[in-house]
């Protein structure tokens, strides 16, 4: 054993290996106070320093997350007030097209109805002439045969160009007059 424990042995008295003799205590106490005072006074200020510059951080953090949703929100709605706006606009201008292209057609239908018209006028006006133009050629060819087919029947010659012109117009007034008769007997 040790001297220590002799020496009490031999005092009488029973030591207690568990327990710390005073100066032990004493001293540990001291250094306790000391090294708690050192962590109160400089390390524990430090650590509510960090921790409060973290939650700082984290809140901030958080309230940042907060207004960038805030703003992404915004602007979701921004965009979706311009597609809104942007389909509205759309359908303006297909309506819009819608109605050119109508009236385009009407426009159109008006010019082709007025050529056609134009056509048609030019048409009837260039039949008219034609007709008038082929039934004065059958008048004279009709009357240069009711001429040939007179001197033929009555054997002497009608050669006169005065005599001949007011037998055509008469044998063409008669054939009018028959005509007309028969246009209104109808």
């Amino acid at each position: 054993m040790s001297n220590i424990a002799v020496i009490a042995a031999s005092e009488g008295e029973s030591i207690n290996p568990l327990v710390p003799e005073t100066y032990d205590i004493v001293w540990s106490a001291v250094c306790v106070i000391v090294i708690g005072f050192v962590f109160w006074k400089y390390i524990l200020p430090k650590f509510q320093q960090v921790l409060a510059d973290r939650s700082d951080q984290i809140e901030g953090g958080i309230k940042r997350a907060e207004e960038a949703q805030a703003e992404a929100k915004e602007t979701l709605e921004q965009y979706r007030a311009q597609l809104a706006e942007a389909r509205t606009e759309a359908a303006a201008i297909r309506e819009d097209a819608r109605t050119q292209g109508q009236q385009i057609i009407s426009e159109m239908k008006v010019q082709a109805q007025e050529e056609s018209d134009r056509i048609v006028a030019a048409g009837s006006s260039q039949l008219a002439a034609q007709r008038q133009q082929i039934v004065a050629e059958l008048r004279s060819d009709l009357g240069r045969t009711a001429v040939d087919l007179a001197e033929k029947v009555i054997g002497e010659s009608l050669a006169d160009d005065v005599k001949r012109a007011g037998t055509i117009d008469r044998f063409l007034g008669e054939l009018d007059a028959v005509s007309a008769d028969s246009a209104a007997g109808k």
